[in-house]
């Protein structure tokens, strides 16, 4: 299997989790099997995660990801899926592979009085880490500056 096909398996199974189209881009209103379409190709994807601390942001095929270790990031090049229900994104960082979900849906980072409006799932080799997500056009709610 391509972990093309592994990321976009596991956004189809996140899509099925999802309980309807309560978050920014739910697709009551596309056709069943219709791509996700709340996020552009061209537009800035942002994402943090807490415990450990990550973040980063991904604008088409580039991804930059950092953590409190690495504040600059490493930048990687990344493949876009768009499934029903969210994206998926991957690639490899430093070796292991690297594959991200972007689904719609009520998000808290746990640290901060932000409400963001994508939920975050991250899985860098085996690990999984999971945290929240905006864009410009779909923004977070809440304090500038947390």
């Amino acid at each position: 299997m391509t972990r093309t096909t592994i990321a976009a398996a596991a956004l189809l199974s996140l899509a099925a989790c999802q309980s309807g189209p309560e978050g920014p881009g739910g697709t009551s209103s596309e056709a069943p099997g219709t791509a996700f379409s709340a996020i552009a190709m061209d537009e800035t994807v942002n994402f943090t995660g807490t415990e450990p601390f990550w973040g980063g942001e991904v604008t088409g095929e580039t991804l930059t990801y950092s953590t409190p270790e690495n504040i600059e990031g490493t930048t990687i090049r990344v493949e876009r899926f768009a499934g029903n229900n969210g994206l998926g994104y991957s690639g490899t960082l430093d070796g292991e592979s690297f594959d991200m979900t972007v689904t719609p849906g009520e998000c808290s980072d746990g640290m901060s009085d932000r409400t963001y409006p994508f939920t975050v799932t991250l899985q860098i080799g085996a690990e999984q880490r999971n945290g929240c997500a905006w864009s410009e056009r779909t923004p977070f709610s809440g304090p500038e500056s947390p």
